[in-house]
């Protein structure tokens, strides 16, 4: 069996955490799009390292409280 990575993240919940923060005040607060926000949350799109640590300075925390991974195991082809 073959190992997959997934990112798992607490955006969304961090930002109801923090004054129910809107997409956009966090977009705002890190240099980012609300689109780029919506897909981090969705699991879409996994941030780059900078962003990634942006976010988490954003909410005072560190990258490990908001990105986790995962593995699921994928058969081998």
């Amino acid at each position: 069996m073959k190992m997959k990575m997934k990112i798992e993240n607490r955006v969304r919940r961090l930002r109801f955490d923090h004054g129910e923060m809107t997409q956009q005040a966090l977009a705002d607060k890190v240099g980012a799009t609300r689109q780029t926000v919506l897909a981090i949350e969705a699991g879409k799109y996994a941030p780059s390292l900078e962003l990634a640590f942006r976010i988490a300075d954003a909410f005072g925390v560190g990258v490990q409280e908001v990105f986790q991974r995962e593995y699921e195991e994928q058969p081998c082809r």
